[in-house]
């Protein structure tokens, strides 16, 4: 079952007595949670039966002793466990779980990891209510993610400006979220969010980022290549090496890939990035650059500066120095 069936039974006031919300991804866990706390119950009811509890600090005697109290002036309560995950004797709840109280809806959310499912536990959570697992989104989906909930508020995005916010955001749906709501808040009458936008609100230079270095190295431009280095070396979070060396390794893994396949179309490229055409069309340019031997270099000194980075054969050499001593043997 997925977080928008829940809730979308949840507006149709279809309850279950048990809802238990696991799994790496914290946005629709928090989304559920979020709407169990603040929509399942009219504001004139929820002073009276709206129980929130946190794992860290809770009882287990203590939720259970909310879960079985009966409403007041209303057909259902709500009992809300946040941070299940650090609660003690969290399966001390079982017994209840078992037998749980048809006016008691019971939400608990299990951050960062899922339960055993071979467990007596799960079994009877998943016997006595509904279990959703919130995994990661995949990378490569990353971009049809950002432009399905755009158009859900109406928005679109330019291609170039969601690989921008991707690639300096990563893939925690929270941030990106908080984000595309403030970019959204900030666009006045306009309905396409761009690549300046994103440099004005998210503080990403579209001059001046990793995607932009990316680019450069595609397409063997060494003096863009150092000029951005030297911009990350005056403004080190703007591009840390722990950042770069990951994402260039990921980028050169993939050409390592397109340069073995029969087909190197845009349309078998794009979806080794997101879908990206832009960033489909960089790719092809660089495998043709750099060729099978250029693409195998560049992997074995991404191994080698990330060895280094770590203190490893070059102990206190500056980030931006190994940066730029790297471009310059991968581009030559």
């Amino acid at each position: 079952m997925s977080a928008q069936k829940i809730i979308g039974d949840w507006k149709n006031k279809v309850f279950k007595p048990i809802y238990w919300l696991e799994g790496e991804e914290n946005y629709y866990i928090d989304l559920v949670m979020n709407y169990a706390e603040h929509s399942i119950l009219p504001e004139s009811e929820a002073g009276f039966n709206l129980s929130v509890f946190y794992g860290k600090d809770a009882s287990w005697s203590d939720v259970v002793n909310a879960c079985m109290r009966y409403p007041m002036f209303a057909e259902k309560q709500v009992v809300l466990l946040k941070e299940a995950q650090q609660m003690k004797d969290l399966e001390k709840l079982e017994n209840y779980i078992e037998r749980p109280l048809a006016s008691t809806i019971f939400v608990l959310s299990y951050k960062e990891k899922t339960l055993d499912k071979r467990t007596k536990f799960y079994k009877t959570i998943s016997k006595a209510g509904v279990v959703f697992t919130s995994e990661k989104i995949r990378e490569y989906k990353l971009a049809e993610w950002v432009t399905d909930y755009l158009k859900s508020q109406d928005f679109t995005m330019t291609p170039r400006a969601i690989g921008l916010l991707t690639e300096h955001l990563g893939s925690d749906l929270n941030r990106i979220v908080n984000e595309l709501d403030k970019l959204t808040l900030n666009l006045g009458q306009r309905k396409t969010i761009s690549e300046d936008d994103i440099e004005k609100y998210v503080g990403v230079s579209k001059e001046y980022n990793a995607f932009e270095l990316q680019a450069a190295i595609s397409k063997k431009d060494l003096v863009k290549a150092i000029r951005i280095i030297q911009y990350f070396e005056s403004n080190p979070k703007a591009g840390p090496i722990q950042q770069l060396l990951p994402a260039l390794y990921g980028f050169f893994s993939k050409l390592h890939i397109i340069s073995g396949m029969a087909d190197k179309t845009e349309a078998a490229v794009k979806p080794f990035f997101y879908n990206n055409p832009f960033a489909a069309k960089e790719a092809m340019t660089a495998v043709k650059l750099y060729r099978d031997e250029g693409v195998e270099r560049a992997l074995l000194l991404l191994h080698e500066y990330n060895l280094k980075s770590l203190g490893i054969h070059s102990p206190g050499t500056p980030d931006a120095s190994l940066m730029k001593e790297m471009v310059v043997k991968m581009i030559g």
